[in-house]
């Protein structure tokens, strides 16, 4: 379960503003990659908030769903939200596009954070500010976690858009991943606007 460990530990540094990051998309053959910063005030966090709140690839769709309108309503939460798309993933690679996302979204919060809890091993450059990078993050930070569901849910709801605009491919439900149902798709449809043509077997469909 996340804990406040990592950020009580940035706080006993002087380190006021804890901001978690976290990605969503990654792995996908269509949709862009999402990356969502959050800065929870533990002081004025609900137990009941909390409980809501645990590594997004543990819950639910409702369950995500209900932690993410929790917690904007609840007003402890600052949050932002960015996106990389398929033609910078396309000409800078996943991984860069991905820390490209993280950037924009710490860069839009209200306030900058002093320091940032990444999860994974490798931290984006230029975050203008200090970075810690947890593996497995979500699981152990609460404002990582916050950030998984708030890239997640964003991210989800995104593809649903999309899935409206291109049927056939299962955006509704498979999220862009390569499900039999998306290769069959692809096979009889051809990629889309929104694949990632440098990602096989997309890269294949040329």
């Amino acid at each position: 379960m996340p804990s406040f460990r990592f950020e009580l530990r940035c706080h006993e540094r002087g380190e006021g503003r804890v901001a978690g990051i976290d990605e969503a998309g990654r792995g996908p053959l269509a949709g862009p990659v999402f990356a969502a910063a959050a800065i929870i005030d533990r002081k004025c966090a609900t137990r009941k908030l909390l409980k809501l709140i645990d590594d997004s690839k543990k819950l639910t769709l409702e369950r995500r769903e209900e932690a993410y309108e929790a917690m904007v309503a609840s007003g402890v939460v600052q949050f932002a939200v960015a996106e990389a798309s398929v033609e910078e993933m396309d000409r800078i690679n996943i991984l860069q596009a991905t820390h490209l996302a993280m950037r924009r979204a710490v860069q839009a919060l209200a306030a900058p954070p002093e320091v940032v809890l990444v999860d994974g091993n490798r931290a984006p450059l230029e975050l203008g500010c200090r970075a810690e990078t947890i593996v497995g993050g979500d699981a152990h930070s609460y404002s990582i976690a916050a950030a998984s569901i708030f890239a997640k849910v964003t991210r989800d709801r995104h593809m649903t858009m999309l899935a409206a605009t291109f049927p056939g491919y299962g955006w509704e439900s498979n999220r862009g991943y390569g499900s039999a149902q998306h290769l069959r798709a692809l096979e009889l449809l051809g990629p889309t606007p929104h694949h990632r043509m440098s990602f096989a077997p997309v890269s294949r469909l040329r």
